[in-house]
């Protein structure tokens, strides 16, 4: 028997990706609107109500809005938005962040999507955190850079216009305030004492991200090393098949590439060090409308479904 699903926001960037991940599936019944009917409350709300998963695509005070139409006990939510990601009634919608967390996904009707940064991130940290390689207060920095679709529409349309009134900027920082959206989210799930300091970039190519953390290991408690660094995130994802860390030290080429798992719904780990700098940085990859954000959403849905987590990706 197929699942309904509605996407409300299937006009947005994670909400396009997510129906061409799902077009064409045999198991899955897809709602649809047409322009009109997406902003008629009364027809999205028999759609919300209707369906057996609605997955939220849409801006925080819309995705609220959207949460409190549904009266229909059986329907279970997929929010993508940043609503409800620190929420205590919302499960955190990331299976790989510990050993019971599929179990409190499959038996949750209101899971939170990660934002690509934060998944990112936390992947990294929490497992660190947890093992007591990385004390909770300790002062954390992020350095980041995603491609433009990150953005969503607006921000593609300024680098995809016409040349002569496209972006110029080869790559820009932003949130300079540090104020980005993703520290509540990275505080919460990395089980932080203080948010970190975010640094984050845009480049000038579409999709794909780099996360770097820094980790000074000869000033941190204990002076863990390199190598225990990469087991604990080894022994942590040793059984996934979406998150995956690679062999220590830098790769041959010397080179990361952020747009190097596009399409896919992958993560992927690396420890750098140098032997005689007692310090490591730890990378995240990953394909920010993929894992990080449309994928992760398929990943859950199939959950939520009882089939294949990898059906579809």
């Amino acid at each position: 028997m197929s699942a309904t699903v509605f996407i409300d926001g299937e006009a947005g960037t994670t909400g396009l990706q997510i129906f061409e991940r799902l077009n064409g599936r045999t198991d899955i019944n897809m709602i649809r609107l047409n322009d009109s009917e997406r902003k008629d409350a009364g027809r999205r709300r028999d759609a919300l109500n209707a369906a057996d998963v609605a997955i939220l695509c849409l801006p925080d005070v819309a995705a609220r809005e959207a949460v409190s139409l549904i009266d229909n006990p059986r329907t279970r939510v997929i929010d993508a938005s940043t609503a409800h990601r620190t929420a205590e009634d919302w499960t955190y919608g990331f299976q790989e962040y510990s050993s019971d967390q599929r179990q409190r996904i499959s038996g949750a009707t209101r899971i939170s999507n990660p934002g690509c940064y934060s998944l990112t991130s936390i992947a990294m940290l929490h497992p660190l955190v947890e093992a007591g390689l990385v004390a909770k207060d300790w002062p954390i920095t992020i350095n980041a850079v995603s491609g433009y679709s990150g953005g969503g529409k607006s921000l593609i349309a300024e680098f995809e216009r016409p040349e002569d009134q496209r972006c110029e900027s080869t790559i820009f920082s932003y949130a300079l305030g540090l104020k980005h959206k993703h520290l509540p989210e990275i505080k919460r799930w990395a089980n932080l004492s203080h948010a970190p300091i975010f640094e984050p970039h845009v480049g000038s190519y579409r999709q794909g991200m780099l996360v770097q953390v820094p980790l000074p290991l000869w000033a941190m408690a204990g002076k863990p090393t390199p190598e225990r660094i990469h087991e604990v995130l080894v022994g942590h994802y040793e059984d996934e098949q979406f998150v995956e860390v690679a062999p220590f030290g830098a790769p041959e080429s010397d080179r990361l590439d952020p747009e190097c798992l596009n399409g896919t719904n992958k993560l992927r780990l690396h420890v750098l060090t140098n032997p005689d700098r007692d310090a490591v940085v730890v990378v995240g990859l990953l394909d920010n409308l993929g894992k990080g954000a449309s994928g992760q959403a398929v990943q859950t849905l199939n959950m939520l479904i009882g089939i294949d987590e990898a059906t579809g990706l």
